[in-house]
């Protein structure tokens, strides 16, 4: 397992390393040491799996608040998918700064994403699974999010025909780059 750093604070992208025979591969997806040697203390106490059937489906921008922020592993199982995340986090020199990649079933790629990120994705293929690692619980009294194409952040998504999206994933307020972000204690 290969870590590799990205443009945003102690985000990291993860890259099996596939031992290959006849049968297919075998690879570690996380490795507790491995992430340690890098700074990175991830404690699992949850896992998901979402399908979406259609390209083009929209899921995102979501965050946990504090004393429930949460990191998490991102892995695409079956498909691809366009991977982004944003660094809320007030106290960061990357605040407000975005990063994508492409997550697929092909390139062997997750994404650590630290407390106080937004997280989203876009599905470029039908029949997509994505796998989470979760350090916290959900606890949807204290979710957040903001909207995908708000202006504050200026993402680009790859161009799709037809997108998916929930209303609540719609109807997240303006984010203010002056007043709104998330406030991590030591700790949490």
């Amino acid at each position: 397992m290969l870590i590799h750093s990205t443009p945003l604070n102690q985000a990291v992208v993860i890259e099996l390393e596939p031992i290959k025979d006849e049968r297919g591969y075998f690879a570690r997806s996380f490795c507790k040491k491995t992430m340690m040697k890098y700074g990175i203390s991830f404690e699992m106490t949850q896992s998901n799996v979402t399908f979406n059937q259609k390209a083009g489906t929209l899921r995102g921008m979501h965050f946990q608040l504090p004393p429930y922020c949460e990191d998490k592993i991102v892995t695409c199982f079956s498909g691809t998918i366009y991977d982004v995340i944003i660094d809320l986090n007030r106290e960061s020199s990357t605040f407000g700064k975005w990063y994508g990649l492409t997550l697929s079933d092909k390139n062997c790629l997750s994404l650590y994403i630290p407390k106080g990120f937004a997280h989203g994705y876009q599905t470029m293929t039908d029949n997509t699974i994505i796998h989470y690692l979760m350090s916290e619980n959900h606890t949807p009294s204290h979710e957040s999010g903001v909207r995908w194409n708000d202006q504050a952040f200026g993402l680009k998504w790859p161009k799709i025909d037809h997108l998916t999206i929930s209303k609540k994933d719609e109807n997240w307020k303006d984010f203010n780059m002056n007043t709104d972000g998330v406030s991590l204690q030591k700790g949490e």
